[in-house]
């Protein structure tokens, strides 16, 4: 026999209230097809009616918020209302009362909103607010984080910080080998996307480092699904962009955790050394006297005044801005830059030690060899001992002072490109040698350059990278902020003419954390002939009648 509790009860009324309250306006928008939804004059009060007004709002400050984003570059069109699950049957009780209208009403998954271009809105439908999962009540989200020692896994909710998990996990001497570099995002938010950083050379991205997922399709379907059950829909989720459901739960493996990083930077003068140099450390394979030795590879272009004290080189250990940001070294790095043209780059790199990863004299001797074989410049190297936790969640130092001064709050046009290894070479010297600096705005923010091996890739999932058979490409994060009045609008162009240079100078390259207008840019940009296919059929599959995350602007309603 099934129970059903009394607010159990009361979710599925006031589910079944908005189902039948929401009624659509046929109307397109303006720069898009997407049904518009708009709920009846009564909707509040028969919420209140009801009781359940810590579930649903649909007031002006809820709907704001859950159309706001870290990227602040456009004002996406509000939802009409916002739920705050207590469960994850709140969400599926949702998306089925939306199916089972003639014409359903849009449904997005928010985590922390740390999209750029309002891709977790829904405009005039619902918002899920994932935070809320555990939490009404005055419970807490304990609970939905749970430790296998024996098992060496995880079981994570989908709205769970990384850095929670982080913690949660080295309370039993373990963690998760990959990681993104910014620990204060969602689980279900990073596995959309793919979930990168310095870690993915050697372990891939997360998606590549998930044994199970909760699932809720688009028709309010609750999964539990893996490799092994239900695998074509562990697959499609899996870098997915929420077209094909919402992650509730994913089972993340563990291995023994270090305790230590030795944090290393190396300056190069010019492109061709650094990228050399990286691919000799992540070619763990070939048994080179590099490959292998660093646990975290990652790379930054220094342009003019980006050379010193950019907020994601803050020091967990230090209240310095950079590695290189003393009087002394800073003047000799602007001699440096000035001998190289006016662009340096930076090798960023770890070795973990401590726990189970070795003891400090393995990585002395480690340290030694990287120092004496790589190509850097001489007398422009930095070493920091750091603990692991610090390591790994250093952006948020940086995070925290930005905060302090006003500049965290700010646009983010950000562009997130892969690139094949055979083009990264004429990339930097059309972007970084030509764009970046011709374009010059005086905004902040790092510009990553580093290298990603193939094979920790699974071509299963919906991820999309570069379609070249080499075994090596490369991720170029321009991670600016627009900080000055017109910041922005230069910014944007930028962007347009380095996408221009890419095509006109025949790289294919691809967007990572992408952002396409309309379904044919996706289909015709991102996705190519037979991926689009793919993705297409599992579309109509799982979410038949384009419920979820309309505001990727990939489908419209109804599926064409």
């Amino acid at each position: 026999m099934v129970v059903i509790n009394k607010a159990q009860e009361m979710t599925m009324a006031a589910l079944s209230v908005l189902n039948c309250l929401l009624k659509t306006v046929q109307a397109a928008r303006a720069n898009d097809d997407a049904h518009v939804w708009m709920p009846a004059s009564s909707f509040p009060d028969e919420l209140r009616d009801l009781g359940v007004a810590a579930l649903i709002r649909d007031d002006a400050e809820a709907t704001a918020l859950a159309s706001a984003d870290f990227g602040n570059v456009s004002v996406a069109p509000p939802p009409a209302a916002v739920l705050y699950p207590s469960c994850p049957a709140d969400i599926a009780a949702l998306l089925r009362a939306s199916c089972a209208r003639p014409s359903p009403f849009p449904v997005s998954a928010r985590g922390c909103g740390h999209s750029v271009r309002g891709q977790a809105g829904a405009p005039g439908g619902v918002v899920v607010d994932m935070p809320s999962l555990g939490q009404l009540g005055g419970g807490s989200t304990s609970g939905r984080l749970s430790v296998s020692v024996e098992g060496q896994y995880i079981d994570a909710g989908g709205e769970q910080l990384w850095v929670d998990v982080l913690h949660s996990a080295l309370a039993h001497g373990l963690t998760p080998r990959s990681w993104t570099d910014y620990l204060h995002l969602t689980v279900g938010g990073t596995l959309s996307n793919a979930g990168i950083s310095g870690q993915a050379f050697r372990h891939g991205p997360q998606i590549s480092n998930v044994q199970e997922l909760d699932v809720i399709t688009g028709s309010g379907e609750m999964v539990t699904c893996s490799k092994e059950k239900d695998g074509d829909l562990f697959d499609a989720v899996l870098g997915g962009l929420g077209q094909f459901g919402v992650i509730t739960r994913a089972r993340i493996p563990l291995v023994p955790a270090p305790t230590r990083a030795r944090w290393v930077r190396l300056l190069y003068t010019g492109a061709a050394a650094l990228t050399g140099d990286q691919e000799r450390l992540i070619d763990v394979e070939c048994g080179g006297t590099v490959s292998g030795l660093m646990d975290y590879v990652e790379g930054t272009v220094l342009a003019d005044k980006g050379l010193i004290g950019s907020w994601r080189s803050l020091s967990p250990s230090s209240s310095s801005s950079s590695f290189f940001s003393e009087p002394d070294v800073a003047a000799r790095v602007a001699k440096l830059a000035e001998e190289a043209g006016g662009v340096l780059y930076c090798l960023e790199g770890a070795l973990y030690y401590g726990g189970a990863a070795g003891g400090e004299s393995d990585v002395d001797k480690k340290l030694e060899v990287l120092l004496r074989e790589l190509r850097y410049a001489r007398g422009f190297a930095s070493v920091q001992d750091v603990s692991y936790v610090g390591f790994l969640d250093r952006v948020r130092d940086g995070e925290l002072k930005l905060r302090a001064v006003g500049l965290w709050d700010v646009p983010h046009p950000w562009l997130n490109l892969f690139l094949p290894r055979s083009r990264v070479l004429d990339f930097a010297a059309g972007v970084f040698h030509d764009i970046l600096r011709r374009g010059a705005t005086g905004a902040m923010g790092p510009v990553l350059l580093y290298p990603m091996n193939r094979n920790r890739w699974d071509s299963e999932t919906s991820a999309v990278f570069p379609e070249e058979e080499e075994e090596v490409f490369y991720t170029v994060g321009i991670l600016r902020s627009a900080v000055s009045d017109g910041d922005l609008g230069r910014l944007e162009e930028q962007n347009e003419e380095i996408l221009r240079f890419c095509e006109e100078a025949g790289i294919s390259c691809v967007q990572y954390l992408p952002y396409y207008a309309d379904q044919t840019g996706w289909q015709k940009k991102h996705f190519g002939p037979a991926k689009w296919a793919r993705f297409m059929e599992r579309k109509r599959k799982y979410d038949p009648k384009a419920i979820l995350s309309r505001g990727q602007r990939i489908f419209t309603a109804p599926l064409a």
